[in-house]
């Protein structure tokens, strides 16, 4: 991780959140104490800041500085606003194609993914603040740096995202085995927004209750799933190729 891309220490995180500052990820040391610590925690509950609980050896490699327990990650790109964003695509007058990733959390699953969306023409890429993964190091280099040519927008939650997309005239249409419809079944000629569950659990259950549409890719091999990024690589191609 590079090191302008994080802050270590409890008291500088605390302020670097009341500043603003656009923190991606903080890891706390699992068995840390103290009133201090406790402070971090109601802050970061109530900014709504993405962390999560890390042995001490994972901090100790992230920065050889006294951490006090706490090491934060900022994103190295500017997140930009849904709602802005969606206007700005329709007044392009271009097809918008979104692209919505339901608590995706490795980093280099990310990147792969961000890559195959600017090489596919993406308008944007919608993550959740909480459960997804971090922008760093890891996601810029295997983005091969598309990461900084695709608006990425970071939301509080993913269904009113969903939500808002769907009052602008964005069908939702969830990558899922959970449906008899293949890819090929599915219109993504027109305003879409694909989602893409996690790597372990798919996509949320709640959210595919409010999808307009639901696809799957046809697998024909004794190995029952496809790696995210690639799954993800056959729907946006698929999208081109309708819209060619």
């Amino acid at each position: 991780m590079e090191k302008e891309h994080q802050i270590f220490g409890i008291r500088a995180i605390i302020e670097a959140i009341h500043a603003g500052r656009e923190i991606d990820k903080v890891f706390v040391q699992k068995d840390a104490q103290g009133e201090l610590m406790r402070e971090l925690m109601k802050v970061m509950k109530g900014n709504n800041v993405n962390f999560s609980y890390v042995p001490a050896e994972k901090l100790n490699r992230l920065t050889p500085n006294n951490h006090q327990g706490a090491v934060a990650t900022i994103a190295p790109i500017h997140f930009h606003d849904l709602e802005t964003l969606v206007e700005r695509v329709a007044e392009s007058g271009k097809i918008p194609l979104f692209l919505i990733l339901d608590q995706l959390s490795d980093a280099r699953n990310f990147g792969a993914i961000i890559r195959t969306a600017e090489c596919t023409g993406v308008d944007g890429i919608i993550i959740q603040k909480q459960g997804s993964a971090p922008v760093n190091g890891d996601t810029v280099k295997t983005s091969a740096g598309a990461v900084f040519n695709v608006p990425i927008c970071k939301v509080e939650h993913i269904k009113d995202a969903i939500f808002h997309l769907q009052g602008s005239g964005i069908k939702t249409v969830a990558a899922t085995e959970k449906t008899e419809n293949t890819i090929y079944d599915v219109s993504l000629n027109e305003p879409v927004a694909i989602i893409m569950g996690s790597e372990d659990r798919g996509i949320n259950p709640s959210v595919l209750k409010i999808t307009d549409e639901k696809a799957k890719l046809p697998l024909f091999g004794s190995i029952a799933s496809l790696n995210v990024s690639v799954a993800c690589g056959a729907f946006l191609y698929e999208a081109v190729r309708q819209r060619s």
